[in-house]
């Protein structure tokens, strides 16, 4: 354990930010099981909602550090394949 004391606080502060982290990721990985939940429905309107509130979650994950950038591309394309597969 640390000695110093601003290295306890940037312990504390690491572990506030990881937990930050992992909900952030865990919420992108919830929205993807809805919109594929959606996608096995066939409901277009729910499909189109779920496909926005994910892209929306990926860009808010990025934007804070949580995702790296290609990372939030890469799933912003996944979830486009996965709305495209659902049919016109």
């Amino acid at each position: 354990m640390a000695n110093i004391k601003s290295q306890e606080k940037r312990i504390h502060r690491s572990e506030r930010e990881r937990v930050e982290n992992r909900r952030r990721t865990s919420t992108v990985k919830t929205y993807f099981r809805r919109l594929e939940a959606a996608v096995q429905a066939g409901d277009k309107g729910a499909i189109e909602s779920e496909h926005r509130a994910l892209v929306s979650m990926i860009d808010k994950a990025a934007e804070h550090g949580a995702l790296h950038r290609n990372n939030a591309a890469r799933k912003k394309s996944r979830a486009a394949r996965i709305r495209a597969a659902a049919g016109p």
